[in-house]
Order: structure tokens, then C-alpha cells, then sequence
């Protein structure tokens, strides 16, 4: 007998849709990916041109059937938004979102949006959307853990028995873009220059970084005064800027969640392999989770709750 076609076992339709780009696969009834389909299409193109007509486009290419469910996490559902998703306050039950998603009004399928976490606290506000799903993804199995979600807007969750407990925020891949892009250390980063975990330059700022946080801001010129004196060639320059960012934030996130000596690291691509060296360094043992998995998964169980 001859397998379903994907329209025969599609069950939903899951959409990451962040600030700057846009993620949807379509899931069989057990989860698993029949079609995928990505684009820069993020929140800020659609503010002007419409998410309606960017769902539709990328429906298309899925192969979706007509009518069937979609759910979506991440900025679609921010104030700015398609539809605002309010945020639910931490503490909060990872498995009480599916819940509290916002109905879109629209006349062709049954679209609904995730809310993101609020920490109401005055002295560590703190918002966070799309990043919520991963960690529904993630599951129950560890009684306590504390998450490292690398990004634009890097992630650190204390986790517990299904709770998210409290988190933090540190804008690591935003400092790294506006220094790269649109300051002084411009003129010694070459964009065009990729680099691993073992490169040398990234390594010896991994060390300065993770000595002292505090000295971050006095060691990042060192980054153009490296390669003026002779030190360093331009080809280092992304390495090394990258090293000092993430050395300050995890030994950051060491002293702010001093209780931890495990971290679960969700994160996909070359950063993943960044972080778990960084990791490492201030003594963390890492497991470490895809976080496009992570982000299928959640969102699987989330339309498994609403739709099943």
C-alpha cells in the first residue's frame, strides 16, 4: 500500500513568525514535518504589507489543505502585531498556553495565535514571545533546569516540574549586529568572514569576557586597537567581538543563576557550537536541543491540546 499524500495526514499548520523572519511547517497527526517553507517575511516587513497575504503565499507553498488549523507563535502575536496575544505572567504553567491563544479573525481557516510570558517584577522586567513554545517543545522530563536560548535577544529560563519559574534577558546578538553594522568596530569586522568555535581570535576573547562582565565595555575597542597596532587582522574581527559578547553574557547568567551547574542549550546552526564552548568555560555542563525541534514540538503539542 502506497503512503498518504502529505494533504491525506496533514493535521495542522505551525508558524514561527519573528521579528525578522517567518518559519511554517506542515505537521502530520503524529508531529512529524510533511513540508516546510521560510522567509524574511517577519513582523516588520508585514506591519506594512499585510501577515494575511504572507500566510497565504506561504500556505501555498506548503501544500496546505484548505481549511485546516494554523497556529503560531512568536511576534504575529505582539501589539504590533497581526493580532496582540497578551502576555501571561510568569510563573506560569508551560501547558496552560494552548489555553490562552487569540483567535484571528479571517474567512479562511481557524487561525490562532500563542501569548508570550510577562515577569512582572519592577526590579527584572521582563517579556519574552516565541521562546515560550521552545520550551513547551522541550517537556517535562527534568524536575529543575535552567535554559540558555541564544538570539537577537538571548534567553536564560529557570524552569521547574512545568513551570516557567523566572528568566532574564540579555541583547547579545543585537549588540553584536549594532557594533558590527553601525559603529567604529565596523571598520575591523569582515561580514564576509565565517568562523568556528576553535578559531583562535574567538577563543581569546571567549577568555577576557568570562574573567569579568564588567570589563566588557573597556575590551571592545580592543577590538579595532588590536588590529591598528598589528595584534589582529581584520578577518578576526567578527571572532573576537563575538567572544567578548558571549564570554560577558554567560558568566553573567553563571552569577545570576549561581544555584545551576546544568543548562539545556536551545539553539540551532553554528551559534549553538559558540555557546556550548562559552558554556563550558564557566564551568556549565550543556545538553543541548535543536531549536527548531524545539519550537515544531512546542507548537505540535499545543495544536494537539486546542485541535486533537
Amino acid at each position: 500500500m502506497s503512503s498518504p499524500a502529505p494533504q491525506e495526514d496533514a493535521f495542522c499548520v505551525a508558524v514561527d513568525w519573528g521579528t525578522s523572519s517567518f518559519r511554517a511547517w506542515l505537521l502530520a497527526r503524529d508531529g512529524s514535518v510533511l513540508t516546510e517553507s521560510r522567509g524574511p517575511e517577519g513582523m516588520t516587513h508585514c506591519v506594512t504589507s499585510g501577515f494575511e497575504p504572507v500566510l497565504q503565499a506561504h500556505l501555498g507553498k506548503l501544500a496546505a489543505p484548505a481549511s485546516l488549523p494554523i497556529l503560531i507563535c512568536g511576534m504575529a502575536g505582539a501589539r504590533q502585531g497581526w493580532v496582540e496575544a497578551p502576555y501571561v505572567d510568569a510563573p506560569t504553567r508551560l501547558n496552560d498556553f494552548a489555553a490562552r491563544a487569540v483567535s484571528v479573525p479571517n474567512s479562511f481557516a481557524d487561525i490562532r495565535i500563542l501569548p508570550g510570558v510577562a515577569q512582572r517584577d519592577p526590579l527584572a522586567p521582563e517579556v519574552m514571545r516565541g521562546e515560550e513554545t521552545q520550551l513547551l517543545g522541550l517537556g517535562d522530563g527534568v524536575a529543575r533546569q535552567l535554559v540558555c536560548m541564544p538570539g537577537t535577544h538571548s534567553k536564560w529560563v529557570v524552569l521547574e516540574d512545568g513551570w516557567l519559574r523566572r528568566f532574564a534577558t540579555l541583547m547579545t546578538g543585537e549588540l553584536f549586529g549594532l557594533l558590527n553594522k553601525h559603529s567604529t568596530l565596523a571598520f575591523a569586522i569582515d561580514a564576509d568572514v565565517k568562523f568556528g568555535a576553535d578559531a583562535p581570535a574567538f577563543l581569546n576573547a571567549l577568555d577576557k569576557g568570562v574573567a569579568d562582565p564588567c570589563l566588557a565595555l573597556s575590551r571592545l575597542f580592543g577590538v579595532r586597537a588590536s588590529q591598528l597596532l598589528g595584534f589582529e587582522a581584520k578577518s578576526d574581527g567578527a571572532a573576537h567581538l563575538s567572544g567578548l559578547l558571549i564570554g560577558a553574557e554567560v558568566l553573567a547568567a553563571r552569577q545570576n543563576f549561581p544555584d545551576h551547574t546544568d543548562v539545556t542549550l536551545v539553539a540551532s546552526g553554528s551559534v549553538a557550537d559558540l555557546y556550548r564552548v562559552a558554556l563550558h568555560r564557566v564551568g556549565l555542563n550543556v545538553k543541548h536541543v535543536d531549536a527548531d525541534h524545539a519550537v515544531r514540538q512546542g507548537l505540535y503539542l499545543a495544536a494537539h491540546s486546542i485541535w486533537a
